[in-house]
């Protein structure tokens, strides 16, 4: 198995928002995601933060008001058959399964992040 260390550094304009990309990534599953708060100049407290593939729309993650450093395993939910339904482990219980990334970039997108703040997000992408 492989893993390889994608680095994002996003940048807000005057209105807090900032959008960056990864390279092109050619195929893998996303093992985790962590935001990085910087020592000076980051990012205000509570800003927004929306993670998803460029070109299909999937999200990655999407948490408001995020105030520190954090990491995150995202993870989608399964589905027993065509139909959509909900794939569990006891009736209860999601069975979830890991978020494959596959010819197109990883989007980060900050909103209400303070005027000209920098962010650092680093994602894990295996295979």
């Amino acid at each position: 198995m492989f893993v390889k260390r994608h680095t994002v550094t996003v940048v807000t304009n005057s209105s807090g928002d900032g959008t960056s990309y990864t390279d092109v990534i050619d195929y893998g599953e996303i093992k985790q995601l962590r935001y990085a708060k910087a020592g000076s100049g980051n990012y205000s407290d509570g800003v927004d933060i929306i993670v998803s593939l460029e070109d299909t729309g999937v999200i990655v993650w999407d948490e408001d008001d995020v105030n520190a450093s954090g990491t995150r395993c995202p993870q989608q939910a399964s589905h027993l058959n065509t139909t959509g339904a909900a794939a569990t482990y006891d009736g209860t219980r999601a069975a979830l399964r890991p978020i494959v990334v596959a010819g197109e970039r990883i989007k980060v997108v900050v909103a209400s992040g303070g005027d000209t703040k920098t962010g650092t997000f680093y994602i894990w992408v295996g295979g």
